[in-house]
């Protein structure tokens, strides 16, 4: 039987807010303005595409395991997509890479979602806690900050500060000890099937599958586990308490 809840833990990307523009714009566009050359977005995006998947599979979870960090392993992808552009100075690709890993932190880049704030608020009002699971490095906070978020939440827990990254359980179970309270008394939100949903409900987590585009792909996701909207949870997490 579950408990009364007491939290909602939150994925951030493209749940909470996403980028303004895309990798290969916001790409051509720092190559303009640092070095004056033009570049192709759709093949910025492929280049980069290309060499965060190579260094997802060669360095997983920013390659903390092997000595690297969020700030190196992202240099590394930035460095080795602008190399697969075509540029070859060892001086500019450093720059580049240093300007767009910083240029992240900034709120200019990010979009919050219409309804986020709001519903934080809600949920605040409803007397739930809330926190923070991400697969994301040591910026995040500072981009929470600047897009007025990072006061919703009690804590923030990193893939880079975990030492592990979702779907595997052991991020939420160092979630579940920083809530104190057992899995059922927690809620998750997230837009991935695989790292936000199936991930927390294995754990007996209360979790939501965030469907913004409607695609509903997966069919064995519950109704009531769907959510077009992050309004819609509100709802759905008054009227589970409702029925405590």
């Amino acid at each position: 039987m579950r408990g009364p809840l007491r939290w909602v833990l939150w994925d951030v990307k493209d749940t909470l807010l996403r980028v303004r523009r895309t990798v290969g714009e916001q790409y051509c566009q720092e190559a303009k303005r640092t070095a004056g050359f033009s570049l192709n977005p759709t093949l910025a995006e492929g280049a980069f595409r290309q060499s965060f998947d190579q260094y997802t599979k060669l360095y997983p979870n920013y390659g903390i395991n092997q000595g690297l960090g969020g700030q190196a392993w992202w240099m590394g992808v930035v460095r080795d997509t602008f190399c697969l552009c075509g540029v070859e100075d060892p001086a500019l690709l450093d720059t580049l890479a240093h300007n767009l890993y910083h240029g992240f932190c900034s709120p200019d880049n990010w979009e919050v979602y219409p309804d986020t704030v709001r519903t934080l608020e809600t949920i605040s009002s409803m007397g739930l806690k809330q926190g923070v699971v991400s697969n994301f490095d040591k910026r995040l906070e500072g981009i929470l900050q600047g897009s007025g978020l990072l006061s919703h939440f009690s804590f923030l827990l990193t893939s880079e500060e975990a030492g592990v990254a979702k779907p595997d359980p052991a991020i939420f179970q160092q979630a579940l000890v920083k809530c104190g309270f057992p899995a059922a008394s927690v809620a998750h939100v997230g837009d991935h099937y695989v790292n936000d949903y199936r991930s927390s409900r294995s754990l007996g987590l209360q979790g939501y599958l965030l469907d913004r585009q409607g695609r509903n792909k997966f069919p064995d996701v519950p109704p009531l586990h769907q959510l077009k909207t992050l309004d819609e949870l509100t709802a759905r997490l008054q009227q589970d308490m409702d029925q405590k």
